[in-house]
């Protein structure tokens, strides 16, 4: 289980750095257009700094894979949202977006936060969720995907609105946390699967599954959905408000999903619950009353006749 926390926190690290790197690369690039995403990708491929961010996000990724072995997924997310404090300081260091007092006392509150789920874990008594049915998984995607899509649609159209003012940000956090919290179901589902004892049988049991096609369909979707919202806004606004999303949706409805049970103690069960809780709310905290700091690309975008 402890392997499950530092790998969490590892996971933290990469997934920073990656969003980082990323956001500098954007910010060196031409405007993005979401409805070219052929000319998307390769504008993105031809930039080595833009690449070494994706690396940094894969390694993230496979970290992720042995959280979601050794931890239950509630407890998972609520370390996840942990890495808010290393963005927001790489944010203010590398990317020049100034970190408020506001934000800071967030930083205290989430590693508050922090502690109290890693106190809540329990080896001898946490339940790990290594199954969910097929048409349920189908379900709870489809439904949330639609939705993503939509939300991402609709503010596009408002940005592209003449004279409007750029958007902050919030609405292409949400949906694009939409479609990564369908990403953490997928990865949760291939972790369940993976074996080194038989690698052939693995494969197969994969293949028979949803997990594999639904993290092609993110994975493509994601890219090109979160690097537009990424180079419109501030990395400090997107990533807080896609975490809070992301993991607000695998902590309720993987958990249901997956069959895994909260802590029956009741100390345990109060620590899991009020540092899940507070750290979601330090992260809604931080989406609200943020003024839109426009980029020459968003302004570009404000203009720009669709």
């Amino acid at each position: 289980m402890w392997w499950g926390v530092a790998s969490a926190l590892l996971a933290n690290v990469l997934y920073s750095t990656g969003f980082v790197l990323e956001k500098r690369a954007l910010a060196a690039l031409p405007a993005l257009n979401v409805r070219r995403p052929a000319h998307l990708i390769r504008q993105l491929l031809g930039s080595p700094l833009w690449l070494a961010g994706s690396f940094a996000l894969a390694a993230g990724f496979a970290a992720q894979l042995i959280v979601y072995r050794t931890l239950p997924m509630a407890a998972a997310q609520a370390l996840f949202v942990s890495g808010l404090v290393l963005l927001l300081l790489l944010s203010s260091a590398a990317l020049g977006e100034r970190t408020s007092h506001r934000e800071r006392y967030a930083i205290a509150a989430i590693l508050l936060a922090l502690l109290m789920v890693v106190g809540s874990l329990s080896q001898k008594t946490d339940s790990i969720g290594h199954s969910s049915p097929a048409p349920l998984i189908f379900l709870i995607s489809g439904f949330s995907l639609a939705a993503g899509f939509s939300l991402y649609v609709t503010t596009e159209r408002r940005s592209a609105r003449r004279h409007r003012p750029p958007t902050s940000g919030v609405e292409y956090g949400v949906a694009v946390g939409l479609v990564y919290g369908v990403s953490s179901l997928a990865i949760k589902g291939v972790s369940a699967h993976l074996t080194l004892t038989d690698p052939t049988g693995t494969a197969l049991s994969l293949l028979a599954s949803p997990y594999p096609y639904l993290l092609l369909i993110t994975g493509a979707t994601g890219l090109v959905l979160s690097q537009t919202a990424l180079q419109r806004c501030r990395a400090s606004l997107i990533v807080p408000v896609c975490t809070t999303t992301s993991c607000l949706y695998t902590a309720i409805l993987g958990t249901f999903a997956f069959g895994e049970s909260l802590p029956t103690d009741p100390l345990r069960l109060t620590l899991r619950l009020a540092g899940a809780a507070l750290a979601v709310a330090v992260l809604l905290t931080l989406t609200t009353n943020n003024t839109p700091h426009p980029t020459p690309q968003s302004r570009q975008l404000t203009h720009e006749p669709r």
